[in-house]
Parts: structure tokens; C-alpha cells; sequence
């Protein structure tokens, strides 16, 4: 049938405000700085098959590894009515430890009658026993058990990296399940924080449930799945429209992370992007095997890196849905650092290895013709503080991503001090971090001159600066230490980034990955990478 293009429109806007809506609802009543603060979040919306409708514009390297944990979930759990299934296992669609997810289904209930018929309209019944959607959501947690506080640090497999979770029912009937909640808590540093991060999450479940209820009961579930669908294939076709307007052909590129945190070498991502026709074959054979560090993506990573790319090349507002990926085919060797087996541990995949895949990807799309920017930072700069705090005697565990330089664009300047590509977070507020941990902010500022030159500039990163207040375990998960952010058509590379350990009489840079014990009245300095400058530059006189 048919999509009527105002009711089109009017579905695409019910179906991501109900995920946006659970976004808000997650991130105003979440306790911890990283949730409620930097919103290191995401919330989607999917159909009675588990397919996604639309995905709230949080955080990109969700966005196709969110309907692999759907999967995984729906493959392990049968999910009745007040069941919701908690999951951060890497290996079953989820990205690493500290993302937790939680799915559940959307049954027939408040405005539907017998069947699940709307008590306004006359639509064709659905069986109550069976899900009319599925509504998921995910949360980067400051602390998910492990070796180091935060679960952030270097490991070489993933025991080493926290509590494992594979999709377990947290909700049954309506009632929280305590004995996993219990297990949960007891593998955590901050078991309140988790606690309360966990119940914002069921939360926020329930808030889009309520809503897509709202919606049945408004239009009836025949007409709310129908324009489900329909949005699913028009966004597949407006991606089909841009991969047409490339030039066909095959177009490889390679780029690489410093290093894996045990070997000094670098680590090479390699893709090659075949367009032709309306279709696309995104093809990462000759990349690097899997490392020992914890560098490596699992598949839904590197879907999730892909995907965000492709979308960024469609001009129009789309709902973030499957569609996107329907004329995409992507190709991870198993046992790569694009596609690990476990035991691989896997904490940087989600945040380091993905900004090098969107990097890789971007620069060999340049080739066919799109208009895409040169290389930003490329790196996260996760920084995790952890140890007891002195003014409550009780532990605490610190996260953050560090913003950086934004490469130049084809007609445009790069952005300073900007979150890039695979992460759209935030920088938690000085205040918020010296009232919640025992630090301070000294320093915060644009870093001049850290942005390549080019006829467009690319964008500076920043200088942050924090001072302990008490003695604690410091660990910098990072890249772009020795290699930098490309230029494009001629423009100079970004400026590499460096994390400095500053003591009352010493200062010591820390490698890309790095742990170490520090104490109160140490400083750690982050400068981070800028982007990419775009064209040669302008020479003296020219206009």
C-alpha cells in the first residue's frame, strides 16, 4: 500500500519524539554526572519483528548495535507483559561492559480492548500474547566492575574489563527481579549509583511504552504498523538516492590506531567501498587481526560505524531506522579487529576503534565523490578517575570523554572543542564534576593552533586539566598520540593529542593507554588532537 506522505510525516515525528521522550526521561532521572550530565545515553523504538522505527538522536555508535541486543534479547528471553531484559554482553549486540541495555516488549494494555483492538477505531485485532513493538535503551554506567575503577583500563581479555551480563530478565510480571539486581551490585564499586542509573532505565522503558500505547490507541495498531514499515523504506530509499548519486566504482582507503596498549605498533584498519547502482559493499578485509589490548570492535561496532557514516550523507531529516542499512553490506573478517571473538577484550572498540572505522570510511567516500570532511580528532580521550573519597570515606568512580577538533568541511572551517562522529556527549560541567568527585577543574580552554591548516581550517581541541583531591588509580584510554587526523584535498593533518601527569615536582606524559596510581595534588592534563585541515591553502595575495 501506498504511504500517505502527511501521515508519513506525521508517524516519523510520533516515533521519534516517543524515543526521545525515554531519552529525557532516562537522563533526568538518572544519579550519575556521566548520564544525567554528559546524556551518554541512546533510546530506540522498534516493530513487532524487532526492527528499528527510530533511534533518538543520542549517542551514533548505538545506533546499529542497538538492534543486535534486540536480537540477541528476543532469541534468548520470550518476553510477556512486564518483562524487561537487561544485557551488556559484547558478543550478543552490545558494544562494551559499561553500556548496559535494557529491552521490553509493548503488549496490549491501557486503551486497547479484546485483542488489542483501539477503543477508537475499528482496526483489525492483534493477539494480546503477542508484542505489538519493542522499546529499548542504553546507558554508558562510570563503573561496571573489573580490574580499574571506571572498566575502562587496559586489559588483554574481557573478564579483566567487569561484570559480564548476558540478556537476563531484570522486570518479570511487573516486579523487579532482586536476586539479579543483587548480583549486579554486588560487582560493582558504586552500587547506589548503579542502583539508581538501572531504575532511571526501567524508567524511561516504561515512558515509551506508555507512549506507543498512546499512539495504538490513537490511530489503531494496523494503521501505527503499517506507516512503521513504510518509514523503514523510505528511509531505505532516500539512502538508496545518495549511494546513486556516487560514482560507481571500488574506492579503498587505510588508516590506524597507535597502538594496542601492550605493543608499540600500530594497529591498521583497511576498508574498501564498492558503489554500484543504488548499493553499497563496505569491505574491511585486510585490517588487522585482533589484538591483545582492548582495541578491538565487535561486529556491531563496525555496523554501528557504518551506518552513522552512510546516514551523514543523506542531506534530509530521516528517521534513524534499519532502512538506512537495507542497501548496505557490510563485510567483517571474524577474528579481526573490526569483528573480534571473545575472549578479546573490547573497552576501546566501542570508543576508540570506532572513530578510526568512521575516519577509514569517510576518507575512502572522499574518493567517490562525497562531500565529507577531513579527519576530526579521531579519539575519545576516555579519562577514569577512581579510589575513596576523603570527605565520605566511600568510593567513587569518574568517566569522561574529552571533546576535540572538528575536521574542515568542504565549504567550512572544522569546529573547535567539539564531540565528533561516534560520540555526541558532553563535557561534564566543572561545577557538576567538583560537586559529585573529589577533583577540581583548573584548566579549560581551546587549544590555538592545534587544528591543520588549509583553505579550511581545521578545528582546535582543547586543554582540560583536572587536580586530585585525594589519592587515586588515573586511567587514559586514548589515540591520535603519534598518528594525526588526515586533511583532505591537500590540507595539513590536526595536531596529535597528549595526556600529562603533573606531580608537585615532576610531569610525566602518559602513553595512549596507560594506568597509574596518583596522588592528591596531582594534576592530569588532556590536549587533545585537532581535525584535519580541507584544500591547500590559500597563497598571499590570493583572494
Amino acid at each position: 500500500m501506498k504511504a500517505d506522505p502527511v501521515k508519513l510525516e506525521i508517524f516519523k515525528s510520533l516515533y521519534s519524539s516517543v524515543a526521545e521522550e525515554m531519552g529525557l526521561s532516562l537522563r533526568r532521572s538518572a544519579f550519575s554526572p556521566n548520564i544525567k550530565e554528559r546524556r551518554d545515553y541512546s533510546c530506540a523504538v522498534f516493530n513487532r519483528q524487532g526492527t528499528l522505527i527510530a533511534q533518538g538522536d543520542h549517542m551514533p555508535v548505538h545506533l546499529g548495535s542497538m538492534p543486535m541486543s534486540v536480537r540477541a534479547a528476543l532469541e534468548t528471553v520470550k518476553l510477556g507483559p512486564g518483562d524487561i531484559v537487561v544485557l551488556n554482553d559484547p558478543y550478543a549486540g552490545g558494544t562494551h561492559l559499561p553500556d548496559v541495555t535494557m529491552v521490553a516488549a509493548v503488549h496490549g494494555g491501557q486503551g486497547l480492548g479484546a485483542g488489542g483492538r483501539s477503543r477508537k477505531r475499528n482496526q483489525s485485532p492483534i493477539p494480546n500474547p503477542h508484542p505489538l513493538f519493542y522499546v529499548a535503551n542504553r546507558a554508558h554506567h562510570a563503573d561496571i566492575g573489573g580490574a580499574t575503577p571506571g572498566s575502562m583500563g587496559r586489559a588483554d581479555e574481557i573478564y579483566q574489563e567487569g561484570l559480564r551480563i548476558p540478556p537476563v530478565r531484570l522486570m518479570i510480571g511487573g516486579k523487579v527481579n532482586d536476586d539479579v539486581m543483587r548480583l549486579i551490585s554486588a560487582n560493582v564499586r558504586i552500587p547506589d549509583e548503579r542502583e539508581g542509573d538501572l531504575t532511571a532505565q526501567l524508567g524511561a522503558i516504561a515512558t515509551g511504552q506508555q507512549r506507543l500505547l498512546e499512539i495504538v490507541e490513537r490511530y489503531g495498531f494496523k494503521e501505527a504498523d503499517l506507516y512503521a514499515s513504510h518509514l523503514i523504506n523510505y528511509t531505505g530509499e532516500m539512502m538508496r538516492r545518495v549511494i546513486r548519486d556516487l560514482s560507481d566504482g571500488v574506492y579503498e582507503a587505510e588508516d590506524f590506531l597507535d597502538d594496542d596498549g601492550y605493543s608499540d605498533e600500530p594497529v591498521r584498519i583497511a576498508v574498501r567501498v564498492g558503489i554500484r547502482g543504488d548499493r553499497a559493499h563496505v569491505d574491511f578485509q585486510g585490517s588487522a587481526p585482533q589484538v591483545r589490548g582492548p582495541i578491538n570492535a565487535v561486529e556491531a561496532i563496525t555496523v554501528s560505524a557504518v551506518y552513522y557514516v552512510f546516514r551523514c550523507l543523506i542531506a534530509s531529516n530521516v528517521p534513524a531506522s534499519w532502512g538506512i542499512m537495507q542497501p548496505i553490506k557490510v563485510t567483517a573478517p571474524s577474528g579481526s579487529v573490526v569483528n573480534a571473538r571473545p575472549p578479546a577484550p573490547v573497552a576501546g572498540g566501542n570508543v576508540e576503534t570506532s572513530q578510526r572505522i568512521v575516519d577509514t570510511v569517510l576518507r575512502a567516500l572522499s574518493k567517490a565523490g562525497a562531500p565529507v570532511p577531513a579527519a576530526s580528532q579521531g579519539t575519545m580521550n576516555n579519562l577514569t578517575i577512581g579510589g575513596t573519597d576523603r570527605r565520605t570515606g566511600k568510593q567513587f568512580a569518574y568517566y569522561e570523554t574529552v571533546a576535540g577538533g572538528m575536521g574542515a568541511r568542504p565549504e567550512l572551517d572544522g569546529i573547535d572543542g567539539i564531540h565528533t562522529h561516534m560520540t555526541n556527549s558532553l563535557n561534564t560541567p566543572a561545577e557538576a564534576l567538583e560537586y559529585a568527585y573529589p577533583m577540581r577543574v583548573r584548566r579549560y580552554q581551546i587549544r590555538p593552533g592545534s587544528g591543520g591548516e588549509g583553505r579550511f581550517r581545521g578545528g582546535d581541541g582543547v586543554v582540560r586539566e583536572i587536580e586530585l583531591l585525594t589519592d587515586a588509580r588515573v586511567t587514559i584510554l586514548s589515540d591520535r598520540r603519534t598518528t594525526r587526523p588526515y586533511g583532505l584535498n591537500g590540507g595539513e593533518p590536526g595536531s596529535p593529542g597528549r595526556t600529562l601527569l603533573i606531580s608537585p615536582n615532576t610531569e610525566r606524559v602518559l602513553t595512549s593507554k596507560d594506568s597509574t596510581q596518583a596522588s592528591a595534588g596531582d594534576r592530569i592534563r588532556i590536549e587533545t588532537p585537532g581535525g584535519g585541515g580541507w584544500g591547500h591553502a590559500k597563497l598571499q595575495g590570493e583572494n
